[in-house]
């Protein structure tokens, strides 16, 4: 696809890896990025379009559709951690956002702008996945099943969208340096390195980014037996 000239959206766009986003876009050339967050008083560069979009808020989405009907790319950053969830003990509430945002939250954009990407040529939809889509974690379990979802959605907008044209790109990482990995002292990459990695993909029409070396061995693995320590 070519970055250059494209009008592209971006939903969490006002900091972390949304906001790096963004600025990789421009730095490729993009004609326009919508900056699509809660509170649009929160983007701070003068240089994109801010946009009000909370992804779980349904009339929202469909308004954001609306207003930006020019867009050929949309990259569905928004998520949240749900880490509060635990595993085997207390409430729901933490997985429950974290379903909502990260799983529903992604696939109502994908709803609302399939058409305006379909009318624009086809594009490209970009999901903000991790490496948690394959791997579960007793200490994150609400964050992980929310991304293993994303990430079976991913694949099914993919077959669906490849009619009109859309090329959709699944994005994994482990930590980033962002906020809602703060608490984790591990090491981590950055998320301009997480942008330039998919705004690449995008120009290579590749549909799947692996971000960092842990990220590409949890993927190579995926094929193993379960029980093959064991062996």
């Amino acid at each position: 696809m070519d970055v250059k000239g494209s009008v592209a959206l971006v939903t969490g766009a006002n900091r972390g890896i949304g906001r790096a986003f963004t600025r990789a876009l421009l730095d490729h050339g993009a004609a326009k990025v919508y900056a699509a967050v809660r509170d649009p008083d929160s983007v701070t560069d003068t240089d994109v379009t801010p946009l009000r979009l909370d992804v779980t808020d349904h009339e929202q989405v469909a308004a954001a559709a609306e207003a930006a009907g020019d867009v050929t790319i949309v990259i569905n950053n928004a998520g949240v951690g749900g880490w509060e969830t635990k595993l085997l003990e207390g409430s729901f509430d933490g997985a429950h956002e974290a379903m909502e945002v990260n799983l529903f939250g992604t696939w109502a954009v994908a709803r609302a702008f399939a058409p305006v990407l379909a009318r624009n040529g086809g594009g490209a939809l970009v999901n903000m996945l991790s490496v948690a889509s394959w791997v579960g974690r007793p200490g994150w379990p609400g964050y992980a099943a929310s991304k293993a979802a994303q990430w079976s959605l991913t694949s099914a907008l993919r077959e669906a969208l490849r009619d009109q044209g859309t090329q959709v790109v699944g994005v994994h990482a482990g930590f980033v340096e962002t906020d809602l990995a703060s608490w984790v002292d591990a090491p981590k990459i950055t998320p301009e390195d997480v942008a330039e990695q998919t705004v690449r993909a995008l120009i290579e029409d590749r549909v799947e980014v692996l971000t960092d070396e842990g990220t590409r061995e949890v993927k190579a693995n995926l094929c193993r037996p379960l029980d093959a320590e064991a062996l």
